[in-house]
């Protein structure tokens, strides 16, 4: 909810600057591309490091699974909330940047 705050905040913002934005409008505005490319980094780390570690555990099952003979469907519900996991992990830092924006978008300030 806080990503459309952010975008409809700062759509109103670049409205009301008009053709000619003062200095605060343009670091929001240099802002905005900035944050987005951390996020996603910052997503792309989060995601590959739970990969990692999802991969380790998947792979320990599987070895259990092989060594005792028979195949489990928990194993596929585990391989489910693995990707569901790494996913989850991704949006944490995209949800925290879009938050604090909200947040910080939202205090009121008054215009010359």
């Amino acid at each position: 909810m806080a990503a459309p705050a952010v975008v409809a905040l700062r759509t109103a913002r670049m409205l009301a600057a008009g053709a000619s934005p003062d200095a605060r409008d343009r670091r929001e505005m240099a802002r905005m591309g900035t944050e987005k490319v951390q996020a996603y980094w910052e997503s792309v780390n989060a995601m590959t490091l739970q990969a990692v570690k999802m991969n380790q555990e998947l792979a320990l099952l599987a070895m259990r699974q092989w060594w005792s003979g028979w195949a489990s469907p928990w194993a596929l519900l585990q391989t489910q909330r693995a990707a569901a996991k790494v996913l989850e992990q991704g949006m944490i830092p995209v949800h925290r940047a879009a938050t604090a924006n909200a947040r910080r978008l939202g205090r009121t300030r008054k215009r010359r």
